[in-house]
């Protein structure tokens, strides 16, 4: 039995002060209101909320998944986005070759058949991207989808989510549907398609949009592109954010969340090796990526990924957009939660969900992180 007494505790709905959780095993088992600690064995803290959901994250603390698609990896990726709060996530393979692929989707496959902590599945950002708006991934590895092929990887969803981020553009008629009835969740992103084509994506079942504004066609008065598509609110899509003042100006995220709203946004990294790493310079599938003042960056000034933490995206979000602590914390753990229909474990502190829960500085600096139930991180908790 574990036991944490918070100053103040945000549920993933309402704030309360004065809480007390316990839990067993991966389950909280109460919340339960206490003027002090229980016993001396209680940790205390000043801020509990549900830990953060990244379904967008490359790699971290020196590794990237492309590079080393292994086990080792993964736990690598867990424990150093832990420090930042992240409890579970979508291990991202960029745009590769197939035996790539298929290397990162067994590797998937038994995380998820020995319940590693933190690992929820798999997202495959690609390989059927449209070269126009390609960003950092490799042309020479964008291509068409080949059924068969493609097939032979899908099995993830089976056990665990599997997420698609394509080009509809770039695809054969029936492919969303087709990838939507084998479990994945498709995303647009990487695409040129007009805000007609977006849109009929979505109507067949995308039901996110990948790094909103980037690598995307812009919303202009006479052609509202992809980002036209991905704002309207007539049917339920989803956009990820990586707010790291780089990537997207705080105008424009601003006026996002105007039009789509808070609880149908996500905050996400997209982040690469250089995220609990001191190294400047890196290798990064096949280019020279180089880190400076919160960005990374090809030699060309190609934004390659990000080094961001979902820690520091949850104040970017309060500092730079406005949005309130609880917006800002829902947009990190409850909204990714929906978006991949997982709310009824995560995103959320009740009885009956996962103990996976982040303890905060009242500046959201992390200081302890639980995944299912263990302290897997943690500094200056009593």
């Amino acid at each position: 039995m574990t036991t944490i007494f918070a100053k103040r505790l945000f549920d993933g709905e309402n704030w309360l002060t004065n809480q007390e959780v316990t839990f067993k095993g991966q389950l909280i088992e109460s919340i339960v209101s206490k003027a002090d600690p229980s016993t001396d064995n209680t940790d205390i803290v000043d801020l509990l909320a549900p830990g953060f959901i990244d379904v967008h994250v490359n790699g971290g603390g020196g590794a990237l998944f492309n590079h080393t698609p292994t086990l080792a990896a993964l736990e690598r990726m867990v424990a150093v986005h832990a420090q930042f709060g992240t409890v579970a996530m979508m291990p991202t393979l960029i745009s590769d070759d197939y035996e790539i692929m298929s290397q990162a989707h067994q590797t998937v496959c038994q995380a998820l058949k020995q319940d590693m902590p933190g690992i929820l599945g798999m997202h495959y950002e690609g390989p059927y991207l449209n070269p126009i708006r390609k960003g950092v991934h490799n042309e020479s590895q964008l291509r068409k989808p080949t059924e068969g092929k493609l097939a032979a990887l899908l099995d993830v969803s089976r056990s665990g989510k599997l997420m698609v981020t394509l080009a509809p553009e770039q695809v054969p008629e029936g492919f969303i549907e087709w990838l939507v009835s084998e479990g994945a969740i498709v995303c647009i992103g990487h695409s040129a398609a007009s805000y007609d084509q977006a849109r009929q994506a979505v109507m067949n079942g995308a039901r996110g949009f990948t790094h909103l504004f980037n690598a995307m066609t812009p919303l202009i008065s006479r052609e509202p592109g992809v980002v036209g598509a991905a704002l309207q609110t007539d049917l339920p899509t989803w956009c990820g954010l990586i707010a790291d003042g780089h990537h997207v100006h705080p105008a424009a995220m601003r006026v996002a969340i105007a039009a789509k709203g808070c609880e149908h946004m996500l905050l996400v990294t997209d982040a690469i090796q250089s995220v609990g790493s001191d190294e400047k310079e890196m290798p990064f599938l096949g280019k020279r990526v180089l880190r400076s003042q919160g960005k990374v960056t090809t030699e060309d000034g190609t934004l390659a990924g990000s080094d961001l933490d979902m820690a520091t995206a949850v104040r970017n979000t309060i500092s730079f957009i406005g949005r309130t602590p609880a917006e800002a914390l829902q947009m990190a753990s409850l909204r990714p939660a929906e978006f991949l229909g997982i709310d009824h474990h995560f995103g959320r502190i009740k009885p009956g969900y996962r103990a996976s829960l982040v303890a905060l500085t009242e500046d959201f600096i992390v200081k302890a992180t639980w995944i299912d139930g263990q302290k897997v991180w943690g500094q200056g908790v009593v």
